[in-house]
């Protein structure tokens, strides 16, 4: 009986090089998937990071604000910047997050007439936003002036809102405001600046 040949096979030049070649890409193609991995962890951090501290996004719920917002549209919120008439702002009542139109601020005052028409300090607000007026549900004495560092807030459809012209939600002070939403995301079809 012929003894079998165990000893190991020597590899030729060619087949060391090619086995050189593939363990180089395998360790440039580890290398890269791991860059890239971390590139995406930290893109994804910063992007966390920036919608929570800087730049909220949010869905509406509710149709208070309709024909602007309308329910399941997501919003983007810019935080930090000074709030004037007419800016959609979104804020905190205990634990709920409410969108409405900034109508007055601090120190003016407000008036709404039974047709539902809006004065402050005295003069007719334009309001193109709306598509009807409405008194709505409101329980403050009228004419009502803003205290110091608050805003008064309303929203659109005012039928059916229940915004600062009821105690319940009262004005809006600045540690409660998330921010001004200035743009929307979704439906796409709506997508842009929001006025």
């Amino acid at each position: 009986m012929k003894k079998r040949d165990t000893s190991p096979e020597i590899p030729t030049l060619e087949q060391l090089e090619s086995e050189r070649k593939r363990l180089r890409y395998r360790s440039r193609y580890g290398r890269a998937l791991r860059s890239t991995l971390y590139a995406l962890l930290v893109v994804a951090a910063a992007a966390v990071l920036v919608a929570t501290i800087w730049m909220p996004v949010l869905q509406i719920y509710g149709g208070s604000m309709s024909p602007t917002l309308n329910e399941r549209d997501i919003v983007v919120s810019i935080k930090g910047t000074e709030l004037k008439q007419g800016d959609l702002v979104a804020f905190y009542v205990g634990n709920k997050i409410l969108v409405k139109r900034v109508i007055a601020g601090p120190g003016e005052t407000v008036d709404i007439d039974a047709e539902g028409n809006v004065y402050v300090d005295g003069r007719l607000l334009r309001e193109p936003y709306l598509t009807e007026k409405s008194f709505g549900d409101a329980n403050i004495e009228l004419p009502y002036q803003v205290p110091e560092n608050r805003y008064f807030c309303m929203g659109d459809h005012r039928s059916t809102s229940v915004d600062s012209r009821h105690t319940e939600i009262g004005c809006i002070s600045q540690e409660q405001i998330i921010g001004k939403i200035v743009f929307r995301v979704w439906p796409f079809k709506s997508f842009g600046v929001l006025e």
